[in-house]
């Protein structure tokens, strides 16, 4: 017999749905029912995402300075909170979470308007637009990296982490073995489609800058964008380093565990992937990004010892041969740093998360919740 229902409601892109996607797993393993509430793009996941019903729910994005548009936004935002509204009378949840973007605000605001428990879980260090917006008015938050009583929202925010992929998982059993002068060092450079242009530029460039026995010892694990494929690789068979070069790798969690040293922008879900799995890192927060929210989330796995955070502009291709050559030659650096990553990262987020929701659903404050974990 089912407990009850969940409303979980996010973007349409990865960085949102798949924390959902995660605690639903969690949820109904524990006997929830669960519906998924997103805008028009929900058809693309109704194969993936295991609910009940996927509830396109009408929204819109706040970011013009057009007047006429931003009224616009608004009238299409209230009318998904009507709709928002009729879909929480008709399956009746016992609490509503919202994982950021836009299409989060019609079902949240429409929850709060009837009084359902509400939650938001905010992937990153700082939190995005749609969820500040919603902060002031729901249950509680639950952070990837967000601190938890900083501010007026910090008093009802618990730092659940953000949960991660299955894989990632299986490749956290890997223990990190240092890599010793002359053995084989495998370096992992990934940046995604917006971040990747610039490590295609400078990190072949580095490597070059590097000693001659230190570029026989790399093996080279690089995302490119499919433009800039053909010549990353070229600059590396030029130099004789191998290299394995691609706009996207499917084992991407198995390389990440075999990498003595992994240089990457800082989105919310690398990071935490990368300390769940334990491996030094070079993080480059790319630098357009909105709130500057990858340099907050760099910091933080840089506090715990875990990482280097660089700022993109620093990063000339003589300093990051200085840095990775540097690090080649301490490998008993990289093993503490792959030990203080580790010890950072939290791979029992999606029950900390579904431990949180039930709490609101239940209708206890947070601070009811931290007596409890206490």
């Amino acid at each position: 017999m089912s407990k009850g229902v969940i409303l979980l409601a996010a973007g349409g892109t990865g960085g949102h749905l798949f924390p959902a996607e995660a605690l639903a797993h969690e949820l109904i393993e524990r006997g929830w029912e669960v519906h998924l509430a997103t805008d028009h793009r929900a058809e693309r996941y109704s194969g993936h995402f295991p609910a009940v019903a996927i509830h396109s729910i009408r929204s819109a994005t706040l970011g013009s300075k057009n007047p006429f548009a931003v009224l616009s936004a608004f009238w299409t935002i209230w009318q998904g909170v009507r709709q928002a509204g009729r879909v929480i009378a008709r399956i009746k949840p016992e609490a509503v979470v919202g994982f950021g973007g836009y299409p989060t605000l019609p079902p949240l605001y429409a929850a709060t308007r009837r009084k359902v428990p509400t939650l938001i879980h905010e992937q990153n260090a700082v939190m995005g637009r749609a969820n500040k917006a919603l902060s002031s008015r729901v249950d509680a938050i639950a952070g990837g990296f967000l601190p938890e009583g900083a501010s007026a929202a910090g008093a009802k925010t618990v730092t659940t982490g953000n949960p991660v992929r299955p894989q990632i998982f299986e490749a956290a059993k890997t223990p990190y073995t240092a890599s010793n002068d002359g053995e084989p060092f495998r370096f992992l450079v990934f940046g995604g489609s917006q971040g990747a242009q610039f490590f295609s530029d400078a990190v072949p460039a580095a490597i070059a800058l590097l000693p001659e026995a230190q570029r026989k010892r790399l093996a080279v694990t690089q995302q490119a964008r499919a433009e800039d494929v053909a010549r990353v690789k070229a600059a590396y068979a030029n130099l004789g380093v191998d290299a394995q070069v691609s706009p996207f790798f499917t084992d991407m969690a198995a390389r990440m565990a075999a990498a003595h040293l992994v240089m990457s922008r800082s989105g919310a879900s690398t990071v935490s992937e990368i300390a769940v799995i334990g491996r030094p890192a070079l993080l480059v927060p790319y630098p357009h990004a909105l709130d500057h929210d990858q340099a907050a989330n760099a910091a933080a796995l840089a506090a715990a010892g875990g990482a280097e955070l660089h700022p993109q502009s620093t990063l000339s291709a003589e300093r990051i041969a200085e840095l990775v050559g540097g690090l080649m030659q301490d490998p008993g650096r990289l093993a503490a740093m792959a030990a203080a990553a580790r010890s950072a990262g939290k791979p029992d987020a999606a029950r900390l998360l579904a431990d949180l929701t039930e709490a609101i659903a239940s209708g206890k404050t947070v601070s009811d919740y931290r007596r409890t974990r206490a």
